[in-house]
């Protein structure tokens, strides 16, 4: 295979067909893909024109947009019901983790099965606890959802139902950013879809600023 389209063997272990990035927009990529069976996922900039793609049989699932904050933007809040830790129930964190992420593009995809797409993100979190990579996001001493992370990226998050639409992430997101910064990180970033609002209006409380907006288009190929 070459460098115009990669595997993601993640996304084959969920999903149960090969899946595939593309890692260009181009006619070339786009052939490639509609002779390789499976699942393609392609990234391009909102105003790249998108003829090709529709041509292709690829088709539209989500925006992401990049919130980043560093040090000096970031507002500190706290609370004393809300902490964090690295000491994080599996269990627990995967019960939160288990159809959180309506938001996102697999859930959104109607060519697959909402219970691979959650299968998916459940894989993801069980990797991130087994290298020590999520923070356990607590109210009054018990476990109420996690942020997961990878260097200065915040890659997985939820907060569990109950917890939610109460203004208690701010105290939780100010808390695992402010701890990642004084690691010696220059800023913070996460990705996010542009249709969660309420994640969207967390960051622009926090004092984040957003870039890099990718619409994310799909194709499934027989």
């Amino acid at each position: 295979m070459s460098a115009l389209i990669k595997h993601t063997p993640w996304d084959t272990a969920a999903f149960g067909i090969n899946t595939w990035e593309l890692l260009e927009y181009s006619e070339a990529a786009l052939q490639q893909a509609a002779q390789t069976t499976g699942h393609h996922t392609l990234k391009v900039d909102p105003l790249a024109d998108k003829r090709l793609l529709h041509e292709y049989g690829f088709y539209y699932c989500d925006t992401l947009i990049e919130p980043h904050c560093n040090a000096a933007r970031l507002r500190k809040l706290q609370h004393t019901d809300a902490t964090i830790s690295r000491v994080v129930s599996a269990e627990q964190a995967l019960s939160i983790c288990h159809g959180a992420f309506a938001h996102g593009r697999f859930h959104r995809d109607f060519m697959l099965s909402r219970d691979s797409a959650d299968l998916r993100y459940d894989n993801w979190l069980k990797q991130l606890l087994e290298t020590g990579q999520v923070y356990g996001l607590y109210w009054q001493g018990a476990l109420a959802g996690f942020i997961a992370y990878s260097g200065n990226n915040l890659v997985l998050h939820a907060v569990a139902e109950q917890h939610r639409g109460q203004g208690r992430a701010k105290y939780w997101w100010s808390a695992v950013c402010g701890e990642l910064l004084a690691l010696g990180h220059e800023e913070v970033k996460s990705s996010i879809s542009a249709g969660n609002l309420a994640v969207l209006n967390l960051y622009v409380s926090l004092g984040f600023s957003f870039s890099h907006p990718q619409d994310i288009y799909h194709r499934m190929t027989p």
